[in-house]
């Protein structure tokens, strides 16, 4: 009774003081307001292509990198025909004010009378959004799905925005009974699949990739 008076009015006794402010610390920010997308549609392709930038991302297994470390731009040609002949694709937008670093651009819109307070609930849609997250799978389907390209703004991450596109991701291929699910990742992304259900694979098989060069290839053909 005494310490829940104490939690009730705000103050709490030194043994639990220091228990309380560790969970407050180590706890995840909320994300916030989201709108998820299945639809190939609300995808902008050159807004995705900035997404691919602001998150250092690329879509080749070994891409060039310039002196800062920052990895080659996505061809947008190429971008438009993966996001074509992909199998599933989810995309996340939320309101430009709660992306750091962004100008509000519904906020000439959506002021006037009574301030700023009709833009903050205004459902977030993709078309009054900011594209922050984006995920695709490819598949034959009819048995197997590997998932592709799984990012979150960097100023976004670590609000469980990553782990809703591939839950969402899964669903989709799981209701169109495809559970033979694949995630080729780096080391460093292996943590977050493993939080999201996945794991090595039981049959022990290992993923070979084909590593000749594309100049390689040409000079063949060539010849």
């Amino acid at each position: 009774m005494a310490v829940a008076a104490a939690v009730h009015g705000g103050y709490l006794p030194s043994k639990f003081r220091s228990i309380s402010q560790k969970t407050v610390s180590q706890s995840k920010p909320t994300p916030p307001p989201l709108f998820i997308s299945t639809n190939p549609n609300d995808v902008i392709p050159n807004h995705l292509k900035n997404l691919y930038s602001l998150c250092n991302h690329s879509c080749h297994r070994f891409p060039k990198l310039n002196s800062e470390g920052r990895v080659e731009p996505v061809d947008l040609n190429k971008l438009q025909k993966a996001l074509r002949h992909s199998y599933v694709v989810v995309s996340v937008f939320t309101r430009p004010d709660f992306v750091p670093g962004l100008v509000p651009e519904l906020a000439p819109s959506l002021t006037g009378i009574g301030g700023d307070w009709i833009g903050k609930v205004v459902p977030v849609t993709p078309g009054n959004g900011e594209l922050v997250g984006f995920g695709r799978a490819v598949s034959d389907s009819g048995l197997t799905a590997a998932i592709y390209d799984v990012m979150v703004i960097p100023s976004l991450r670590r609000r469980g925005i990553g782990r809703k596109i591939v839950q969402r991701m899964i669903r989709i291929l799981a209701n169109r009974d495809i559970y033979d699910i694949a995630a080729l990742c780096s080391d460093q992304e292996k943590p977050f699949f493993t939080a999201c259900g996945f794991g090595d694979d039981i049959l022990a098989s290992t993923t070979m990739m084909y590593t000749r060069s594309a100049s390689a290839d040409s000079e063949e053909r060539s010849s």
